[in-house]
């Protein structure tokens, strides 16, 4: 059932026409749930989806077929998907907010695409684990020169608190969220679903327009699924006129991660 806040959709793929995905994806078709397409779908939830042709080629996830295709099939990870939007969005100079550091991936991906000359970008980075710091530190040394770290400011703090810390007025264009627990540390040390609504609202009050908040869910791990439906519950109440809210999830793969991009207009 389709209703004015919630709007369920499906990318149907047939899997006897692959050589049709390089055209299918340059102008994206939304077809809905149908027995004559099975195998994987992969479902787009919006809290606010244009009607008109024109939302595809006018919006950040134009150009996202290759990406999402490679994600459909198990050839890229939830992250790297996130990493190929990030880049229809963020600018040189910007500023970007890594809310859950981990080992540093995500911080040093945002570097990159911040970074320039003018010394103007900056890359913020939280976690509740100073492991977590240690390893994102130690990813940055071994990859960009001082000049570049000097860009990236660590807090050993919860990301409810970032908006503590984040300069005022600063142009704030991502807050990246992969939620879960450290990988390759301390499995019971989680991110929860009362911090992280907390730290979604806060994103939602420093993010400029034109800007982006990305989430991965992880919900394969106690307490993945109270925190969807935290994201999902937010997403739900950002108003209309000022947020477009998308979340893609395989159907017949209920522990992949979850993709969830909140795009401010």
């Amino acid at each position: 059932m389709l209703s004015s806040r919630l709007v369920s959709l499906s990318y149907a793929i047939p899997f006897s026409s692959k050589t049709l995905f390089p055209k299918l994806f340059s102008k994206p078709k939304i077809f809905l749930s149908s027995p004559s397409f099975f195998h994987q779908k992969l479902n787009l939830s919006a809290v606010s989806i244009a009607t008109s042709p024109s939302f595809f080629s006018d919006s950040p996830l134009s150009g996202l077929g290759d990406g999402l295709v490679g994600y459909v099939f198990g050839k890229k990870k939830a992250t790297e998907v996130a990493h190929f939007v990030w880049k229809h969005v963020v600018q040189k100079g910007d500023t970007a907010v890594d809310a859950t550091c981990g080992n540093g991936h995500d911080t040093l991906a945002m570097l990159k695409m911040v970074a320039d000359e003018s010394g103007m970008a900056c890359v913020y980075g939280f976690d509740i684990q100073r492991e977590a710091l240690e390893s994102t530190s130690s990813l940055l040394d071994g990859t960009v020169n001082q000049a570049e770290k000097g860009l990236v400011k660590l807090f050993n703090m919860c990301h409810s608190r970032m908006e503590e810390v984040i300069a005022k007025n600063a142009p704030v264009r991502l807050v990246a969220f992969n939620l879960g627990y450290l990988p390759g540390g301390d499995k019971t040390v989680i991110t929860m679903a009362e911090t992280t609504a907390l730290a979604l609202e806060a994103a939602e009050r420093i993010v400029v327009p034109g800007g982006l908040i990305s989430i991965v869910v992880y919900v394969g791990h106690p307490s993945g699924r109270e925190e969807l439906e935290t994201v999902e519950a937010f997403a739900d109440r950002l108003p209309v006129d000022n947020w477009i809210c998308c979340k893609f999830q395989m159907l017949n793969r209920p522990l992949a991660p979850v993709l969830v991009f909140l795009f401010k207009r």
